[in-house]
């Protein structure tokens, strides 16, 4: 088989971390400024660390403080955490076991495709030890505009592995539009999964190639990815 580069995205689609997140954001927020709650109302879904972070501050009229920005993030990895455990975080259904099934296959690399900023990935992700799984990725933090992480991904693939392949040999695997949307710009496949904010059927109508209702079949996802399609990007 030629090889494959499968990138995940983590919120939504590998783990869930009832809230923690938005609740370190906003304790960030209120030291910073005293606001309490500011990113209510304020949709995470897709978006990168620091989309989000910018639309919270321009949300409170404090958009043109560029020390604020740097200054929340600190904040905000600094109490993720503390949040981490105080929700029901839990690992998806058939993350385990797909991702170590897709490991030990021959020509198929793992990666991560992400908003959140590389730290905060990785905090995320060592609670359940699936940082093992993703040595490289596209992050938050090399770009505030999520369709230019998958390039940024396939390079740091070529640099650690040596291996150079086509934007059309990855693979995206999320749980929102964007997810669908970020690998359809470079001719990518996409799996859509209903496991995070967005129902089957939304997904459905996003033209991922593939649409599942959770990530407990390792068997069929294994096969498709295997056999996946090569798109043309748009």
């Amino acid at each position: 088989m030629k090889p494959k580069f499968v990138l995940f995205d983590i919120d939504g689609t590998l783990i869930g971390i009832d809230g923690a997140g938005s609740r370190a954001l906003n304790r960030a927020l209120r030291e910073l400024t005293g606001i309490s709650d500011g990113f209510m109302g304020i949709n995470f879904a897709g978006k990168t660390d620091i989309q989000i972070v910018r639309e919270g501050l321009e949300k409170w009229g404090l958009g043109d403080h560029n020390d604020l920005h740097q200054a929340l993030m600190d904040l905000y990895l600094g109490y993720l955490p503390e949040e981490l455990p105080k929700g029901r975080a839990h690992l998806k259904v058939g993350v385990p076991k797909l991702l170590s099934t897709l490991r030990g296959l021959e020509g198929v690399y793992l990666g991560l495709l992400t908003g959140n900023v590389e730290t905060g990935a990785r905090l995320k992700l060592d609670p359940f030890r699936l940082n093992r799984f993703f040595p490289v990725g596209g992050f938050g933090s090399d770009s505030e505009e999520r369709n230019l992480l998958l390039p940024i991904a396939v390079r740091r693939l070529q640099e650690s592995e040596s291996i150079s392949l086509s934007y059309e040999r990855c693979l995206v695997v999320g749980d929102t539009p964007r997810d669908v949307e970020c690998a359809r710009v470079h001719g990518a496949c996409s799996i859509a999964v209903a496991t995070g904010t967005y129902s089957f059927d939304q997904l459905i109508r996003t033209g991922a190639d593939l649409v599942v209702h959770d990530l407990a079949n390792t068997e069929r996802m294994v096969d498709w990815i295997r056999n996946s399609p090569q798109r043309s990007p748009e």
